[in-house]
């Protein structure tokens, strides 16, 4: 005899997932949303009444997803992170910091990260910053996002200095420091948003930059390709 209450635990399981995913489809329409607001109004011009206006959702779901414009901020900033694939950037990071022993095409993929990512979050963190000036709330958020880019860099530094082809007397301090410049959104708002550089040509400058202050030039300090197997 068919169990009467298996349909009714199927079909919970089903709208279940259907609730979470139209919930995660009205979570990034609100961003979306909020993100042109705010890059074309500014921060403090922009409302949570306009966002769920446009987005077509109330201001109470808006708060109870993300939370107020703060929580917006974040989630953008955390969405920018995870870059345009479908793993995110920090983790395919990662991965390459794992596998690549040469410490030139380790900072020539980062560059790459840097080309990918910088075009989103650089503006976002730019319009906030300028906000934090009269917004506790956003000042402590923006303090947060550069602590954690700041640890991130000391992270890879380490890694670079790992690879035994960083310049003599050169400290993770002033690795970190360095790439911490790079990866920096006024760099890019000067030379991208201002000069209207192309970002394949931004990247190369971050690239060769990075190179040229960081590793040792000397062939000896170079690592032996790895033979391949047969």
């Amino acid at each position: 005899m068919t169990d009467p209450t298996e349909p009714v635990k199927s079909r919970r399981r089903y709208d279940s997932t259907r609730r979470r995913a139209r919930a995660e489809a009205t979570r990034h329409r609100v961003l979306d949303v909020a993100e042109g607001r705010f890059l074309a109004d500014g921060y403090a011009a922009t409302t949570l009444a306009a966002v769920a206006g446009d987005a077509g959702v109330s201001v109470e779901s808006i708060h109870k997803s993300v939370g107020g414009k703060a929580g917006i901020v974040r989630a953008l900033w955390e969405r920018s992170l995870r870059g345009a694939g479908a793993v995110p950037a920090e983790a395919r990071s990662d991965a390459l910091s794992a596998r690549e022993p040469d410490a030139r095409r380790l900072i020539e993929g980062w560059s790459r990260f840097i080309g990918e990512l910088a075009p989103r979050g650089s503006p976002l963190l730019l319009l906030v910053k300028a906000a934090s000036a009269t917004d506790a709330e956003l000042a402590a958020l923006v303090d947060e996002i550069e602590r954690s880019r700041l640890t991130r860099m000391a992270t890879n530094a380490r890694r670079l200095l790992a690879t035994g082809q960083v310049r003599d007397g050169l400290t993770v301090a002033h690795v970190r420091d360095v790439m911490w410049l790079h990866t920096s959104a006024e760099q890019y708002e000067l030379l991208v948003l201002r000069r209207n550089w192309p970002i394949e040509r931004y990247v190369r400058f971050v690239s060769d930059s990075m190179i040229g202050a960081l590793l040792d030039p000397s062939p000896q300090r170079r690592p032996r390709r790895r033979a391949q197997q047969a």
